[in-house]
C-alpha cells in the first residue's frame, strides 16, 4: 500500500510507523487514522515483526486534528448541506470502520506490543493516540496536553483517566493544563523520558530488549493488562468520549473559536483560547518543546 500520511518501515523484528505530515506538525487528517490502522495490521500480520514503534517525523509527534479550515478535511463525514449533522457525526466517530477513536486502537488491540516515540507537541488527538500504545518513552522537553479541554471537544479514547488516578485526571480534565515529557513520567501518564539526544536509542533498545521474549508471551502477558481494563468500562467510556466532542465542537463557543480559526487563523484561536493560561504555545520559550529537537526520516539499512 502508498501511504499518504505516514511511512512505514521493518528493520529486523521491529516496525517502524512514522506519521509523515512535518509541516502540519503532523496534525490528523483523513485518511491518517485509516493508514494508521492499515500499518498496525500489516505489522501484526509480518511473522518477522515481534515489536511496533510509532513516532512523528519533524518536529512533533502529533500536535491533534487538523482544524485549520473547520475541520473541513471531515465535511463530508460530519455534515449534511453545509451544517453539522449530529447524526452522521454519531456514526462517523463511534463505528469501527470509519471512526479516528477505533483506529487509534488498533495500537491497543493489536497482540504486538507498541512503544510511542514521543517528542515534540503531543496534544489533543495526538495525546489520545500516543496513550493507546503500551508503552510511552518522551523526550524530557515533549509538551503533552489536551487544550480541548478549555474549548472544543472532550476526551476521546479515555486514556488519561485510566492512565492517571482519580486526583491528577479530575485536574488535568477540568485545566487542559499540560505535562511536560519529564512531568509526565513523574505521575506515570506515560512510562519514561529521556533527553531528545537519547530518545531514538532509548525506544531502540526497549523495542530490541521486548524482541527478544517470545512473541506468544509478549502477547499473553499485553491481553491480561488490557483485560482488566477493559472490565472496568474502558470500551463505554470510549463510545462515550466521542459523542460529548461532537457536542462539544458545536456550542456556541466552540463555533466562535472555530470561526476565529477561520477568518483569523488557527494561531489566532489557539492565542484566544490559550493565552490567559500562559501555555501550549503561549508559554514562555523555556516550557515549550525545543524546535531543534527534530525527527529525521531516513532509511534504515536492513538486517
Amino acid at each position: 500500500m502508498t501511504y499518504e500520511t505516514i511511512l512505514y518501515e521493518r528493520d529486523g523484528a521491529v516496525a517502524t510507523i512514522t506519521l509523515n505530515r512535518p509541516e502540519r506538525l503532523n496534525t490528523i487528517v483523513p485518511p491518517m487514522p485509516d493508514e494508521l490502522e492499515h500499518a498496525v495490521i500489516a505489522a501484526n500480520r509480518d511473522a518477522e515483526v515481534r515489536v511496533i514503534v510509532l513516532r512523528g517525523a519533524g518536529r512533533s509527534f502529533c500536535a491533534g486534528f487538523d482544524f485549520s479550515d473547520g475541520l473541513s478535511h471531515f465535511k463530508d463525514e460530519l455534515t449534511s448541506d453545509g451544517r453539522w449533522d449530529p447524526g452522521k457525526d454519531f456514526i462517523y466517530t463511534t463505528t469501527a470502520a470509519s471512526g479516528p477513536v477505533p483506529k487509534f486502537m488498533s495500537l491497543w488491540r493489536s497482540a504486538k506490543p507498541v512503544i510511542a516515540q514521543v517528542h515534540g507537541w503531543c496534544v489533543g488527538g495526538g495525546s489520545d493516540m500516543a496513550l493507546c500504545a503500551d508503552l510511552v518513552i518522551a523526550s524530557e522537553d515533549a509538551q503533552i496536553g489536551t487544550p480541548y479541554s478549555r474549548l472544543w471537544g472532550c476526551y476521546l479514547t479515555g486514556m488519561w483517566l485510566y492512565r492517571l488516578g482519580l486526583t491528577r485526571a479530575k485536574w488535568h480534565a477540568l485545566t487542559g493544563e499540560p505535562l511536560s515529557g519529564k512531568q509526565a513520567a513523574e505521575v506515570e501518564l506515560i512510562n519514561k523520558a529521556v533527553p531528545f539526544a537519547r530518545l531514538e536509542d532509548e525506544v531502540r533498545q526497549c523495542a530490541e530488549r521486548l524482541a527478544q521474549i517470545p512473541l506468544s508471551q509478549l502477547a499473553a502477558m499485553k491481553l491480561i493488562v488490557n483485560q482488566a481494563y477493559e472490565n472496568m468500562g474502558l470500551h463505554s467510556t470510549q463510545l462515550l468520549g466521542p459523542l460529548l466532542d461532537g457536542f462539544m465542537r458545536n456550542t456556541p463557543d466552540a463555533l466562535r473559536f472555530v470561526d476565529t480559526a477561520a477568518t483569523a487563523g488557527v494561531a489566532a484561536a489557539i492565542k484566544q483560547r490559550d493565552e490567559p493560561f500562559g501555555d501550549y504555545s503561549q508559554a514562555p520559550k523555556g516550557r515549550q518543546p525545543k524546535r531543534e529537537h527534530v525527527v529525521h526520516v531516513r532509511p534504515r539499512k536492513r538486517k
